[in-house]
């Protein structure tokens, strides 16, 4: 029986670029709830936007932010891992020496950039509508840092994966460097994502990984496909996730309701 299911919000539960659920989704998921299934949004966004996101269910949900950086469950952090202050200046440096991306600094209560360029600008703050702090240099933001990105929406995505194996090579044995979307690369301690984060999150549970169903579509959703008894990745999943996972959709929400249609199994 299927007591807990994540997913992947952006090209999976959110297509094609959307920054709202449907009021599908937002049914489904509640019936989910009232049925006792849990749902964990599984996101490398902040926490404050997911919540924003699932408002009408806000409360009835769990939340992975931050490619697993983060776990919140009623409120509480279940989880939190920070990026080494020494490591996040260099990382910075090297970006700003590219020249060719922008630069988000995340915390646990708000995210920060600089205003270079204005539809960058627009997007995290107008269009993702995140919790943001526009600041004259992201080098001078104190706090424990739970997740660096970059962004570059003017060159496409060939542009991000050539600079992707350059990141790696110079910080690969120091911290994880993924994709996210298919214009973000993220800087995530090493040992996290997704898949650490649920396990924790359903240590705190008592829920069993095979009791767990979960859907993605890029390389930082694998160790949560990899951590459940039924895996799910998207029809439009970046090229070789499908192998990581045990079935293929092109619907998140086709599949909630085929769970919500299953007989009761003990």
């Amino acid at each position: 029986m299927i007591k807990l299911i994540a997913s992947d919000l952006d090209g999976t539960l959110l297509q094609n670029d959307a920054q709202e659920l449907t009021p599908r989704a937002i049914e489904l998921i509640r019936r989910l709830t009232e049925k006792g299934i849990r749902f964990v949004a599984a996101s490398g966004r902040q926490y404050d936007n997911e919540v924003r996101l699932f408002e009408p269910i806000r409360d009835k949900i769990s939340y992975i932010a931050e490619n697993g950086s983060l776990c919140i469950h009623e409120g509480r952090v279940i989880s939190r891992t920070v990026i080494e202050p020494g490591l996040v200046r260099r990382i910075i440096d090297e970006v700003k020496e590219n020249g060719a991306f922008e630069l988000l600094i995340s915390r646990e209560d708000a995210c920060f950039i600089e205003n270079n360029d204005p539809d960058f600008v627009n997007h995290i703050v107008n269009v993702m509508k995140n919790t943001t702090q526009i600041v004259d240099d992201v080098r001078n933001v104190q706090g424990q840092i739970v997740k660096l990105a970059v962004c570059n929406r003017k060159d496409g995505s060939h542009i991000v994966e050539r600079y992707l194996h350059s990141l790696r090579e110079k910080f690969g044995s120091e911290i994880q460097v993924v994709t996210s979307g298919n214009i973000w690369i993220d800087f995530i301690a090493p040992g996290t994502n997704k898949g650490t984060a649920l396990l924790k999150l359903l240590e705190e549970l008592r829920i069993r990984p095979e009791e767990c169903m979960a859907f993605g579509d890029q390389y930082n959703d694998v160790e949560m496909l990899q951590a459940v008894g039924i895996s799910y990745s998207m029809a439009n999943s970046a090229p070789g996730i499908s192998k990581y996972s045990a079935y293929v959709t092109d619907s998140v929400e086709d599949v909630l309701e085929k769970v919500l249609d299953s007989p009761e199994e003990d």
